[in-house]
């Protein structure tokens, strides 16, 4: 009689409970009931206002049998709902999620790093189906802070540690691809999301054994095994889908890492980032990456007590990526590196110029070269016009600091021009260029001099003659020098600008403060003047120049 009054409460039961319960076996062992399985999959689809019953019962079994401890039946109702998750319709997806996203979250919770992989795995599934309607309500706040949690695991275990750190970074990536592409959901680029994603991102990179930055991602297999390689696909990711209003979202994280954890010095780590970065971004938004950086130079964030090597370090990291910028670079754009770069080396000039800091000049100074490296030559001449008017002019006897500026600002407009090639004299030289050149050639100061004659040696030199003409010789037969004709274009800029050329050089070696580099530097300009202007209508000058 008991047995019959227990067969027909069991017949009262709603059916998908029934549906539910068949599909665990007596024994967990023996996996899924898979012919139940099917009975319950098409009663899903069949009906599916039921899908949420049929998840919130599923869930209450996992909660009880997590509680119980019988992980057996936990990753058998775990495979179930995966698969009444893959088979539902898009559009009546909604009705099942929330039940699915409970299950993950309890999985997580567990304190069985087992479990906690399986929910990654499961949720990792769901990132991966494409949804017709968003869902308003949903947020993620859990498993960004979860999957955080689980990028950062110092489990005792390595090959355990390493799963988890995977699990972990492979439900970031969910995260991410779920939310990006739709700003309906919740806003996964705001800062209480990023300070936690892109940290542990971070993290998992620098455990590379070695950084090798590769300009795409490299395809990958279905199984990656090192934490840091999927971190790395992980932050390509994140950079990559990011719009121009959401660069400065990652950047922020990033340069707060950086300084938190004092990563600047040495730098290895941080030019690997930032390349990363700069390889993965959309390439109209690269200037955004080099503005943040640059605004960042000075940043007293994470300098501690040596300041100077932490500004040096971030030049040269700059140094490593403009030149990646430079090729997307147009306009206003240009002049404002070029700008923000000549700005920094004055502060830095302002400051005591220890060793830490000419390193620091000198990075920026290598920045603006690779940057001008890899524009267009008519951009570099602009350049060159811009730095010239940045340089203090004085005549008589100038301050330290405008002697220090002056120099630096000498060297940067150098280093510009060894990336210029000379194809013709007026368009390297305009005239208000020329003009302040020339000006220059009268400074008070013997190492501006030096520095204003060797710019003219790399204008002028067309042939590569400067460095056989760099001291006199008497036998220049075996020089090899590489002479052409004058052309006729060179010929009429020399007509109109060469008194001007000749008397600077001329006054300048009259001047009593010359070393006897200044007299070899004056000499070598007006041999390489003969080299490249060399004609008929021209020798008469030039000998008089050198007569005189």
């Amino acid at each position: 009689m008991s047995n019959g009054c227990c067969g027909c409460c069991s017949a009262l039961r709603p059916r998908y409970k029934r549906l539910v319960d068949n599909i665990f076996p007596a024994s967990p062992q023996d996996g899924l009931v898979k012919t139940n399985m099917e009975k319950l999959m098409f009663y899903s689809l069949s009906s599916p206002e039921k899908l949420d019953r049929i998840g919130e019962y599923l869930f209450q079994k996992v909660s009880r049998d997590i509680y119980r401890r019988r992980h057996g039946y936990v990753i058998i109702a775990a495979e179930a709902m995966d698969q009444l998750l893959l088979a539902c319709h898009a559009q009546t997806l909604n009705l099942f999620v929330e039940s699915f996203l409970k299950m993950v979250q309890k999985l997580l919770e567990s304190t069985d790093p087992q479990l906690q992989i399986l929910a990654t795995q499961s949720f990792v599934r769901f990132a991966n189906i494409e949804e017709d309607t968003p869902s308003y309500h949903r947020r993620y706040d859990f498993f960004v802070s979860k999957f955080s949690s689980m990028c950062h695991s110092n489990h005792s275990d390595k090959k355990m540690r390493d799963r988890i750190r995977l699990a972990g970074i492979q439900g970031l990536q969910g995260v991410i691809r779920k939310t990006v592409s739709d700003d309906l959901v919740e806003n996964i680029w705001e800062a209480q999301h990023m300070d936690k994603i892109v940290p542990s991102l971070l993290y998992n990179i620098q455990t590379a054994e070695k950084y090798i930055t590769v300009e795409c991602l490299e395809p990958e297999s279905s199984e990656v095994e090192e934490p840091s390689r999927l971190a790395e696909a992980c932050l390509r990711e994140l950079v990559g889908r990011a719009s121009f209003g959401h660069i400065r979202s990652v950047l922020r994280p990033v340069l707060t890492h950086f300084d938190r954890h004092e990563l600047w010095v040495p730098n290895d780590f941080a030019v690997h980032v930032f390349k990363i970065i700069m390889y993965s971004i959309q390439a109209q938004y690269s200037y955004s990456v080099v503005e943040a950086l640059m605004l960042h130079l000075e940043s007293r964030a994470g300098c501690g007590a040596g300041a100077g090597g932490v500004r040096a370090a971030r030049a040269n990291v700059l140094t490593h990526i403009v030149a990646i910028a430079a090729g997307d670079s147009v306009g206003p754009s240009v002049l404002e590196i070029i700008n923000n770069l000549l700005t920094n080396l004055r502060t830095s000039v302002d400051r005591d110029s220890d060793k830490d800091e000419k390193l620091y000049q000198e990075a920026l100074i290598n920045a603006l070269g690779e940057f001008s490296d890899h524009l267009p030559d008519f951009q570099k001449i602009d350049i060159m016009m811009f730095i010239v008017s940045k340089i203090p002019q004085q005549r008589g006897k100038g301050s330290k600091q405008d002697d220090t500026l002056q120099t630096i600002l000498l060297k940067s407009l150098l280093k510009v021009g060894l990336t210029y090639r000379t194809t013709e004299l007026n368009r390297a030289f305009p005239f208000a260029f020329l003009e302040s050149l020339l000006r220059l050639s009268q400074s008070s100061s013997p190492r501006t001099r030096e520095l204003l004659q060797r710019i003219l040696h790399t204008l002028l030199d067309r042939h590569d003659n400067a460095t056989r003409l760099a001291s006199p010789e008497i036998n220049y037969s075996q020089l090899g020098l590489s002479v052409e004709k004058c052309s006729r274009s060179d010929l009429i800029f020399i007509n109109k600008h060469g008194f001007a050329i000749y008397s600077s050089l001329y006054e300048g070696l009259q001047l009593e403060s010359n070393r006897v580099s200044n007299m070899s530097s004056i000499y070598t300009s007006a041999a390489l003047l003969c080299c490249e202007v060399a004609s008929d209508e021209s020798a008469p000058d030039l000998l008089q120049l050198i007569l005189s």
